[in-house]
């Protein structure tokens, strides 16, 4: 029994991974194995190890001498390229659609355009400049804790947002992945609360979470009233979401 436990968590870890990076990381069944949603258990981790990859390449561009603005930009930079920049995407396609839409159906449907309009351009623009500034203003001591909780407790809270909301169209990402249950989305929130614990300070990591959770809290309900209820996208806006506000907080906090 513990060894099959084992081999499902590698499993979990490599689908996860294989989801949420660029990482050429086979996993058991093609393009969308039948444990992925077990494996949003464990978003966290891989997000928890994405931020620590932006996070020592920021450090090391800095201790050449670039610049922190600099360095932050191009350690996002970096950063979007090891994720494929999923849910940036996915943040430009939920500004597109409820900015632009007339009804539930005109913004479905220019949610699934690949284009990007005038309302996804700005929210990817502002995103990015609240996480370059934060990111610049963090003291060298703290770059690595704090992105390493920011993209935990940013995925951690996808799969609460998930099991809290109809899907909004019958087919698409978020409706074909399948829904996580209860135990799945708790034991994600309490991967992310851990990994936040571990590397900030006591009542940061709590802020964070807080933060977390009112970005998903927020998206959720914009979602509910925009679409109806959920997609792919809105999971990716959420991420962004939560991504900006915790950093932005560890900022005010630490820096």
């Amino acid at each position: 029994m513990k060894a099959a436990t084992m081999h499902e968590w590698l499993d979990d870890l490599r689908t996860a991974t294989a989801f949420l990076t660029r990482l050429p990381m086979p996993h058991p069944d093609g393009a969308r194995p039948e444990n992925f949603v077990r494996a949003q258990r464990l978003f966290p981790l891989v997000g928890a190890l994405i931020g620590a990859a932006i996070g020592l390449f920021c450090l090391l561009l800095r201790a050449i001498g670039v610049p922190d603005l600099a360095a932050a930009a191009l350690a996002l930079g970096g950063g979007a390229l090891l994720t494929g920049a999923l849910h940036e995407d996915g943040l430009a396609d939920v500004a597109d659609g409820f900015g632009g839409g007339r009804d539930v159906a005109a913004k479905l449907e220019i949610m699934r355009d690949s284009r990007l309009g005038t309302y996804g351009a700005l929210a990817l623009l502002v995103g990015f400049a609240a996480k370059l500034s934060a990111l610049a203003a963090l003291p060298d001591g703290v770059v690595v804790q704090s992105l390493v909780a920011t993209h935990a407790l940013g995925r951690g809270v996808l799969p609460w947002l998930s099991i809290s909301l109809p899907n909004a169209r019958a087919d698409g990402l978020a409706a074909n992945a399948g829904r996580p249950d209860g135990t799945i989305a708790a034991v994600a929130a309490g991967v992310a609360l851990i990994i936040a614990l571990l590397v900030l300070p006591f009542a940061s990591a709590l802020l964070a979470a807080i933060a977390a959770g009112a970005a998903a809290l927020v998206m959720g309900l914009l979602a509910k009233r925009q679409i109806g209820g959920l997609t792919g996208d809105v999971l990716g806006g959420a991420e962004q979401v939560a991504e900006v506000a915790i950093l932005v907080l560890l900022a005010a906090r630490l820096g």
